[in-house]
């Protein structure tokens, strides 16, 4: 430690040296311009006796040492002086006086060769010297005042204190999905590969509008998945978008499979290119909850307010009602009109024909007899407040079109089944996401239910725009399925979204179990979830000091957020932040990336001129869409005239026909 006495000590030294410096420069003026000296009579015996000891020394023996050691113990001074800092000072400067102090302080011999009076050249030739001393003195303290290390003003952002190591390498497994990508590390541009090595731990893709998420992830996604083996389900909402490259994947990929899988659309928009399939295939249900959890999925796809107060009387009362419709026709001639627009047809019918349908099948006693009752003593106001919301909400998928599709059998939704594997697209339209996504939920929601199971083939759900759906116990999928090989994968714009479809306690379990995050630009709560799920790394922190009597700068390190809210509100397209999620067999110690995404993005481009549209699968006219239409209206009729007259004609069962 330096205490007062040695700095004061140090201080004598330097003027010391400097003053040497300035003496020898002084008798190196004298000795050369001795004859002017001499003349102003500046001359004496005793300092020529001084001299002339001087010169034996060998310090006049050529014209240039003594002005060198004159420099030199200049040099020595300034090499220990401290000037006070100062932020504004720069090197440049500095480098400018002294450079020219230099040039000044060697040049100035040529004066002394003027063809002038030797007493006005060497008053010259001092004078310039003189100068060219002071600038290198003035240049050497500018030196003394720089401040060292200064503040990075370049990185105002921050940008380099935040870049941390990402996994460089690419590890790869039968299930994997990898994404190359590049990062920077302090001031470099690194390759990386973000490895979901663990699909089956979900994933989860975030992004607002435009911020990349199906070009430079969900996409591959698909593409690797079937190139793997994988059986396939895709929600795609903006069709034909991804189902397009599913399709194309799968033509290309195919014979990678042992058993080839066959590939399925349903496509409410465009029938002639749509399969048709029967989401309450009646031998998929194989008990009453089955049917329940058809109507609750239904009812709370129509109502999405409804998610929010489940428990409520006027919600489970029509849930109630819609299940005891659905478990009915699966029973009746064990399932042969057990279709959603049968039930939705069978809604509608008076109150007499339905209930008394409905009291001739004892599994679904408990469920209708407090509508029968209600009914029975005309208590009909709450009757219609638990009935009427259901019919009026069914009545708006009573259209042609989606009768068509959901009456038919073309597939099966066991997607994973080894010996029949699929892969199966389901488009939604954003412009009648009210509707659709309705229908579609209930898709979705029994082909989980039939892939959810042990022994099937590896598969991959692929939810885009996951929020414009509504699939109930999703948190039970992700939970339970990782270890029946069911890969999920959810794209979602902002958090907030899922809060406000799904309420907010079902979100945060969604979110919180989700193991791979990839996220591009966010804003808000989720861009601060997010950053404190990624944790905090070590950065260097610098703090400039100024006072009166000297400048100082700190340096420190500091925990701070690896990826900051900010950071993650302002991600350029193509640029993902998240973490990954490993397995004990692959241990991934680098878990959390923020880097651009490499897309080639001629090859995509070539590849997506040369796709082909998705097969037209049969010839299909109006007509024959119509014709379908009413014959299901026709069916609910002669059930209802069939089973009438059934119970009128048995003395046992004719107490269960209601007339009013």
């Amino acid at each position: 430690m330096q205490t007062g006495e040695n700095e004061q000590a140090l201080r004598k030294i330097l003027d010391m040296t400097r003053l040497i410096s300035i003496v020898l420069l002084g008798l190196h003026f004298y000795y050369y311009g001795y004859i002017a000296f001499r003349h102003w009579e500046l001359v004496s015996e005793f300092s020529d006796t001084i001299l002339g000891n001087i010169y034996k020394t060998g310090l006049f023996s050529h014209f240039y040492i003594s002005k060198m050691f004159a420099l030199g113990f200049l040099i020595i001074s300034l090499l220990g002086s401290k000037g006070r800092k100062d932020e504004k000072l720069n090197y440049k400067t500095a480098f400018l006086y002294i450079g020219l102090g230099i040039f000044i302080y060697w040049i100035s011999y040529v004066l002394l060769m003027l063809k002038i009076e030797i007493s006005n050249a060497l008053i010259l030739y001092i004078l310039v010297t003189s100068i060219g001393y002071l600038l290198l003195l003035t240049g050497g303290t500018l030196l003394s005042r720089i401040i060292g290390r200064k503040l990075n003003d370049k990185d105002i952002f921050n940008k380099e204190n935040e870049t941390f190591p990402q996994e460089e390498r690419l590890l790869e497994n039968e299930y994997s999905i990898n994404l190359p990508a590049r990062y920077y590390l302090k001031d470099k541009v690194r390759n990386s590969w973000i490895n979901i090595i663990n699909p089956f731990r979900a994933l989860m893709v975030l992004g607002t509008p435009g911020s990349g998420k199906s070009y430079f992830v969900i996409r591959h996604v698909i593409t690797q998945h079937i190139r793997k083996g994988f059986s396939m389900f895709i929600y795609d909402f903006k069709f034909d978008d991804l189902s397009k490259i599913a399709y194309n994947t799968w033509l290309k990929y195919k014979h990678l499979y042992p058993i080839v899988p066959k590939f399925y659309v349903i496509n409410f928009d465009d029938l002639t290119r749509s399969h048709r399939c029967n989401p309450l295939d009646p031998s998929s249900m194989t008990d009453i909850t089955d049917a329940s959890e058809s109507a609750r999925t239904i009812l709370l796809g129509l109502n999405r307010e409804w998610i929010k107060k489940q428990g409520d009387f006027f919600v489970e009362s029509p849930i109630n009602f819609l299940s005891a419709i659905i478990w009915y026709l699966k029973k009746y001639k064990d399932g042969e009109f057990c279709t959603l627009p049968h039930v939705i047809e069978l809604m509608q019918m008076d109150y007499d024909s339905l209930f008394t349908l409905l009291r001739a099948e004892k599994e679904i006693e408990v469920l209708i007899n407090p509508f029968v009752n209600a009914y029975l003593n005309d208590v009909m106001d709450q009757l219609e407040g638990q009935i009427a919301s259901a019919k009026i909400a069914m009545a708006r998928l009573s259209s042609p079109q989606l009768y068509y599709v959901l009456s038919g059998n073309d597939f099966t939704l066991d997607i994973n089944n080894p010996l029949e594997p699929k892969i199966v697209c389901m488009g939604n339209n954003p412009q009648k996401i009210q509707i659709y996504g309705a229908v579609l939920s209930l898709y979705v929601n029994r082909l989980v239910k039939q892939v959810n199971q042990k022994g099937k083939q590896k598969s991959s759900l692929i939810f885009d725009e996951f929020p414009t759906i509504y699939l109930n116990n999703m948190d039970s999928l992700i939970a339970t399925a990782r270890s029946n090989k069911v890969a999920t994968c959810l794209g979602i714009q902002d958090f907030s979204q899922l809060r406000k479809d799904y309420g907010r306690e079902q979100a945060d379990v969604i979110m919180n179990i989700t193991g791979n995050i990839v996220s591009g630009q966010v804003t808000g709560d989720t861009a601060k979830q997010l950053s404190e799920r990624f944790g905090k790394i070590m950065q260097d922190r610098q703090s400039l000091s100024i006072n009166s009597g000297d400048t100082s700068i700190s340096r420190s390190k500091q925990l701070e957020s690896a990826v900051p809210p900010s950071k993650i509100s302002a991600l350029s397209s193509g640029e993902f932040v998240g973490m990954v999620a490993d397995d004990p067999h692959s241990k991934i110690e680098l878990k959390t990336f923020h880097s651009e995404i490499v897309n080639d993005h001629e090859a995509l481009k070539k590849e997506e001129e040369n796709y082909i549209d998705i097969a037209e699968i049969r010839k299909l006219d109006n007509a024959m869409v119509q014709r379908n239409y009413l014959q299901i209206k026709q069916d609910i009729q002669d059930i209802i005239h069939s089973e009438m007259e059934r119970l009128l004609n048995d003395p046992a069962l004719a107490y269960l026909v209601i007339k009013k």
